[in-house]
């Protein structure tokens, strides 16, 4: 299943309570704008993960790697929730070699960001130019996984730069259209004028 990943690269903290360790921070930020690999510059706007937190069963994982799950939000071992700065996770670290080895990560603070994968749905993004360069505003995305990760980054832009050049290919057909659409009517406006000097010349003569 192809999707997308992004990251940030501020560190969730470690908090222990009841013998139970969790790992908590923010996943993603609102209106905050990033270059992704030199092709674009990309944000999220807020909202954009309302309506999938309302129906995603969302993993939380380590690296991105669907055999090392640490977190399950159907089961409330991973809370997500959209406030005015972004999406905030908390995780309930399990007791694992994965959850361990995690909490002692977050401590020694060899784990430096939080990442998440994501699809953008049809109609889920919209495309502009800012100071030259290709713009992309994600307005509603479907949210798969968040993970812990050691080596925040952009890899994958290929997804996005497909979607970026349907945009252009919807903005050009649409352009088509409205010269098309200008033209016709420039043409019916010439032959009823040319109709109706016509119909005059006939009753001056």
């Amino acid at each position: 299943m192809q999707h997308e990943t992004r990251a940030l690269t501020i560190a969730p903290e470690l908090r222990a309570e009841n013998g139970v360790k969790t790992a908590r921070g923010y996943a993603a930020i609102f209106n905050s704008r990033t270059t992704i690999g030199g092709w674009f510059t990309e944000v999220i706007a807020p909202g954009a993960f309302t309506d999938t937190l309302r129906s995603a069963d969302v993993r939380a994982l380590i690296d991105h790697d669907t055999g090392r799950v640490i977190g399950r939000s159907s089961v409330g071992t991973l809370r997500l929730s959209e406030d005015e700065k972004g999406l905030f996770v908390e995780i309930d670290l399990p007791d694992t070699t994965d959850g361990r080895d995690l909490a002692v990560q977050l401590e020694r603070g060899d784990i430096s960001g939080m990442s998440f994968g994501f699809r953008v749905p049809l109609n889920g993004d919209d495309w502009s130019i800012i100071d030259g360069m290709d713009a992309r505003t994600i307005n509603k995305l479907e949210l798969i996984e968040v993970s812990a990760v050691a080596f925040p980054q952009y890899t994958d832009t290929e997804i996005a730069l497909r979607s970026r050049d349907d945009a252009k290919d919807k903005a050009e057909a649409q352009r088509k259209l409205a010269a098309d659409a200008n033209r016709q009517g420039f043409s019916a406006r010439t032959l009823a004028r040319e109709a109706d000097q016509e119909q005059r010349f006939r009753r001056i003569s």
